[in-house]
């Protein structure tokens, strides 16, 4: 159980949603087909970004309360649900280029308030560092660290069962994702924290129970990402990583709070 919880730090398809989220449809953007759903009323706009493998059935959860009180996007990337794959490399600068494409399609103005899971966490630091002056605020879920595959992280030490199940269970987009991760991080460490952007770190607690040398890593990592952001608030869940599904009044609450502090 503790390398499976390992493998859902990376890997969200491994849980599944209870329900899907009313209203997706599918639109043109650009040259490819986007599947998305918007709903709520209301200003600063809430955009949700799924975890590796992950769709936007992801936030069924946690998007009823979220629309009550103000407007909200979720969407699947390209290669996704019924999103269209694209020929472009799959790191986190085309994935937030894309992400912005399709919020000018549908007209939502920013500021936005970014909400990301596992890899979707990472993807929403590097909009927030790239273009701070279009988030509101920044909420964090059990996200992905910057440098989540240095050190022990490394997929090239990761158990030989682990590296098969990743290569039998997972898409060719994820695959891509996955192996464009640590460029993603990279960039993302590049680029200054805007202090002015309000960062909620919500990180898992069940996993810290865990002793191998990737799990503590990880684990490690977990902990520090709030470091990264000054006056960032960080969150222990009672929580597997999926904390979406498993805990979603965590998430209501940390938007909530964003959405207050926005107004």
């Amino acid at each position: 159980m503790k390398h499976w919880t390992l493998m859902g730090l990376l890997i969200p398809l491994f849980l599944s949603g209870c329900s899907s989220l009313p209203g997706a449809s599918v639109q043109l953007v650009g040259e490819r087909q986007v599947e998305y759903v918007v709903a709520g009323q209301g200003a600063p706009v809430v955009v949700f970004e799924n975890g590796l493998g992950g769709t936007l059935d992801w936030w069924s959860k946690v998007w009823p309360d979220t629309v009550r009180e103000t407007t909200a996007m979720a969407y699947n990337r390209a290669g996704y649900g019924n999103s269209q794959p694209s020929a472009t490399v799959r790191d986190g600068t085309h994935a937030v280029d894309e992400l912005r494409a399709l919020l000018k399609a549908r007209q939502l103005p920013p500021p936005y308030i970014l909400v990301g899971h596992s890899l979707g966490g990472l993807y929403m630091q590097l909009f927030a560092r790239k273009y701070p002056r279009e988030v509101a605020a920044l909420v964090l879920v059990d996200s992905t660290h910057p440098e989540q595959l240095k050190g022990a992280g490394d997929p090239d030490t990761w158990p030989t069962w682990l590296k098969l199940t990743f290569g039998l269970m997972t898409s060719d987009t994820a695959k891509q994702e996955l192996a464009a991760l640590d460029p993603t991080g990279q960039a993302v460490l590049r680029l200054p924290v805007d202090p002015a952007v309000p960062v909620f770190v919500l990180s898992a607690l069940g996993p810290m129970g865990a002793s191998s040398a990737l799990a503590e890593d990880a684990n490690q990592k977990r902990a520090d990402l709030a470091n990264l952001y000054p006056n960032a608030k960080q969150v222990w869940v009672d929580s597997g990583h999926g904390i979406p599904l498993e805990k979603p009044d965590a998430v209501v609450a940390a938007i909530r709070e964003a959405i207050r502090k926005a107004r």
